[in-house]
């Protein structure tokens, strides 16, 4: 799995945790929904620290709650 693959992943598995839609996270970040739904579906191969910050925040969590699930523990993480 990509690297981006697996934030897209992680970012739906919050959203249902959270009982939150894409579209609330978008507002919360205030990003627009095309830049979200380029992140969701993996086609964006460099999303950066700042993006995973502003998910984090939009979120309500820490960046340490974002990258503590295993599946970014796995060996077989591909860098996009």
């Amino acid at each position: 799995m990509k690297t981006s693959e697996a934030v897209a992943r992680r970012i739906r598995k919050l959203l249902d945790e959270k009982q939150m839609t894409q579209y609330r996270l978008c507002k919360n970040m205030a990003i627009h929904e095309t830049t979200m739904s380029t992140i969701m579906s993996a086609k964006n191969k460099s999303v950066n620290l700042n993006t995973i910050l502003l998910v984090c925040r939009g979120l309500g969590i820490t960046v340490i709650d974002f990258f503590s699930d295993p599946i970014f523990d796995s060996a077989e993480l591909e860098i996009d």
